[in-house]
């Protein structure tokens, strides 16, 4: 019988922990809470100070009998959750439904789940911080309040089953905000006159920008093709004059390693993943992966955390590891990031890889695709952070035309530092090695017309930034806020970027009309600095949950009274239902947009929406139409279904294969771009 019971909340997890540890052990996993908020009521007594209503959670009752039942047996029993407030909550419940005392020393943490990390954990367990578990309550219940009597207005106003959270109505505020400022926004004309020029067998381009007034020199800006067409006229194409050069050496310091925030977003940047995505990978990678003879191992750090700051062991071994492959002069002093920004919990180290020596390449055949690019990335931006700047030089020349100035800029790297690892994007402009006084014909001179452009929309990554800028949210949650908004259909996708929907814009304007005092980024980022405050010991919980019911609840009265029945939009097809011959109107489904009868509940008639590709079947001739599968993915097949199968998941070109006559289709994902043919067997299919 095992001495000694260790509870965490992953299956995998306990799996991974079990190899470090001996037959005195004994681990199991609580999957998740066992005890929470009731889902039937909203589960906070308002009138008895807030007072949470805890049950067992409905279907983990042979969980909660099966961790009781071996509690007894063991000598010590550790509570092992997540590093976080909410691995917290999950540990100071277990100790309620175990009968543990939390002041004890039952609780153990780690932030990476390696066998030095887990032995030492064990050897230095602590109470539970009942300060982390007031914060997480405080939030529990205000959004638990917020969602329960916010959503009933939603019902009666706008349209029953929406519902409304306190931090994912901010973000759905930024986004129509966003969507309002491109809608709002009126382009402006200018033109631009750029010259081309080759001098030393190095092309280069230069862009005009002003001419000196009352001896300094002033931007111009080009309003119309009229100013554009006088301004050409005075330029000698021949005669382009060295007026000015500056060189100056500069140098960019290495990225800092990552955080759950800027992970997420070079997921999306580099990798195209979701936010989504992202931290079911890292999961994956933190609770423990199968390489070998190491058996099960957590790769990288835990990955919910706002903080940079590194362990002097992974410093170290990334000093070890730069010198040794890379040479001495890529090895930097050792930096750890330890300095703790403003709206930093730092609870934990930065999200990195357990081991430097832990090469990509060398467990790469243990993972899969996306675990290889996730952790490849991860373990880059480790080593990354410890190595020494890249050093370029910066060069930019001013040039005369009659007295109206061009400038070119452009950089030479003398150094690659930290980029022989991470990878930035080439902004490097070759120049040619100009003096002072030489002067040069262009090749051409050419003059562009540009309209001026709003802010872009929001993608995942941008949102997930603003988010964290502007203090709202946590790491914990940025990936739950956006998946609630979209899930909802209040925000949708276009080439990435999110833009809200008509129902999104409805909630949004009465959530803003009657709780602008509480759904604003000012309030949402003040509450995340007094859940810190709770964390920290200085404000009691209930004490906060009473300052914010007293506004909410004059929010909610007013809303109840005034707010009007708001009547949605739908938009038409055109066509009439063929059941009940009322309009058809396109709609919002789980799997995207289909269309379906406006009488809606009385009448459920629905089909797909069907896109002509205009490339007819190969197989019977008729129709190839773009699809939606039961996930919800795009493909294309014939329109004869299901008397003909033909069906591909890549686009058809309209063109057919000169080996074996089947369609050429558009493969096109993050690495490759190209025209193939659909028939694998086919040679013309290879890329």
């Amino acid at each position: 019988m095992a001495k000694n019971l260790i509870i965490v909340e992953s299956p995998t997890k306990a799996k991974t922990i079990s190899k470090f540890l001996g037959k005195n052990y004994k681990i199991m996993a609580s999957i998740g809470h066992l005890r929470d908020l009731p889902k039937s009521k909203m589960g906070v007594d308002i009138e008895n100070d807030f007072e949470p209503q805890y049950i067992n959670v409905r279907g983990k009752a042979k969980t909660i009998n099966e961790i009781k039942k071996e509690a007894t047996k063991a000598e010590n029993v550790y509570l092992a959750s997540d590093p976080d407030r909410e691995g917290e909550a999950i540990s100071w419940h277990l100790a309620y439904l175990l009968g543990l005392k939390p002041t004890e020393k039952i609780r153990v943490v780690f932030n990476e789940i390696t066998k030095d990390a887990i032995q030492e954990a064990i050897k230095n367990p602590r109470a539970i911080d009942l300060s982390l578990v007031d914060a997480q309550q405080a939030r529990r219940v205000m959004d638990r309040i917020v969602g329960y009597e916010l959503s009933p207005i939603l019902w009666k106003k706008i349209k029953s089953g929406l519902s409304a959270g306190r931090v994912q109505s901010v973000a759905l505020k930024l986004i129509v905000d966003r969507e309002n400022e491109i809608n709002d926004f009126i382009p402006e004309e200018y033109w631009s006159i750029i010259f081309n020029a080759n001098v030393d067998n190095i092309d280069f381009e230069g862009r005009y920008f002003g001419r000196y007034i009352n001896g300094k020199l002033k931007a111009v800006k080009m309003k119309n093709e009229e100013e554009a067409n006088a301004l050409l006229e005075k330029i000698d194409k021949e005669n382009f004059k060295v007026v000015d050069k500056v060189t100056t050496k500069k140098s960019r310091k290495p990225p800092k390693p990552f955080t759950t925030s800027t992970l997420q977003q070079e997921a999306s940047r580099k990798l195209n993943f979701t936010t989504s995505k992202t931290m079911m990978v890292a999961q994956q990678l933190y609770e423990g992966i199968s390489i070998g003879s190491e058996g099960s191992v957590g790769l990288i750090s835990y990955m919910r955390t706002d903080s940079t700051r590194l362990s002097d062991t992974i410093v170290q071994q990334a000093l070890s590891f730069i010198k040794e492959n890379y040479g001495k002069e890529y090895a930097s002093k050792g930096n750890s990031y330890s300095k703790k920004a403003a709206n930093t919990q730092d609870a934990h180290e930065a999200v990195r890889v357990s081991s430097i020596f832990r090469t990509p390449q060398s467990i790469r055949t243990y993972l899969t695709n996306d675990q290889y690019k996730l952790y490849r990335m991860i373990w880059e931006r480790t080593v990354a952070s410890q190595m020494t700047d890249s050093k370029f030089m910066a060069t930019r020349y001013d040039f005369d035309n009659n007295g109206e100035i061009f400038k070119a800029s452009g950089s030479i790297m003398l150094f690659d530092g930290y980029t022989k690892v991470w990878t930035m994007k080439d902004n490097d402009i070759t120049l040619p090695d100009l003096k002072v006084d030489d002067i040069f014909g262009a090749k051409e001179i050419v003059k562009n017309q540009h309209f001026t452009k709003p802010k872009p929309r929001y993608t995942e990554a941008s949102l997930v930034k603003k988010l964290e800028e502007n203090g709202i949210g946590r790491p914990s949650t940025y990936s739950s806020i956006i998946r609630s908004i979209t899930s909802r259909k209040y925000v949708d996708f276009e080439n990435k970027a999110l833009y809200p929907t008509d129902l999104g814009y409805s909630v949004n304007n009465l959530l803003i009309d009657y709780f602008s005092e509480i759904i604003n980024e000012k309030f949402t980022a003040q509450m995340e600095s007094e859940l810190d405050r709770i964390e920290d010991e200085s404000l009691d919980w209930k004490e906060l949950m009473r300052s914010f019911y007293a506004q909410f609840s004059k929010d909610l009265d007013t809303a109840k009274k005034d707010a009007k029945k708001v009547e949605i939009k739908l938009e038409l097809t055109g066509d009439k239902c063929p059941d009940c011959g009322k309009d058809l109107v396109y709609r919002n489904g789980r799997n995207g947009k289909f269309i379906g009868c406006s009488d809606f509940p009385n009448c459920t008639f629905t089909k797909a929406i069907i896109k002509d590709t205009g490339v007819k079947c190969p197989k019977c001739g008729g129709d190839i139409v773009e699809k939606i599968s039961k996930k919800g993915k795009v493909f294309f097949g014939c329109k004869n279904y299901p008397t003909c199968d033909y069906a591909t998941w890549d686009k058809p070109t309209g063109e057919t294969c000169d080996k074996c006559g089947e369609l050429m289709v558009h493969r096109k994902n993050r690495k490759v771009d190209a025209i193939i043919c659909a028939n694998i067997n086919c040679e013309n299919h290879s890329i």
